[in-house]
């Protein structure tokens, strides 16, 4: 399950099996073995370093789609990807809010 994940996180970012394993500095053949259902059992820091390059969380390698329909407020990864990139351009929880409450009142005047 958590190999047929990274496989499809690799494939939507447009990554082959090489440049994932070059850019997470870990091995081609394990990713692949990884990937195809050999090995099953990756350790954190294997799941760390592919998770840095995907941009997603270990828990979101360990977590099936079934915990996560299960769990409502569990931000999917567009949201998480949507707050990073927020944070990374500087946006403020303060600038972040505002905008928010901006929106409610919008929506209430339409």
């Amino acid at each position: 399950m958590i190999g047929e994940r990274i496989q499809s996180l690799r494939k939507r970012k447009g990554l082959s099996l090489t440049e994932l394993s070059q850019r997470a500095g870990v091995a081609k053949s394990y990713l692949s073995s990884i990937e195809r259902g050999l090995q099953q059992n990756p350790s954190i820091q294997f799941l760390e370093k592919i998770g840095n390059v995907l941009n997603v969380t270990v828990e979101d390698f360990i977590n099936s789609d079934e915990d996560s329909a299960q769990k409502p407020d569990q931000l999917d990864n567009e949201w998480t990807n949507l707050v990073r990139e927020a944070m990374s351009s500087g946006v403020s929880k303060d600038q972040f809010k505002e905008f928010l409450e901006f929106n409610k009142w919008k929506i209430k005047r339409e």
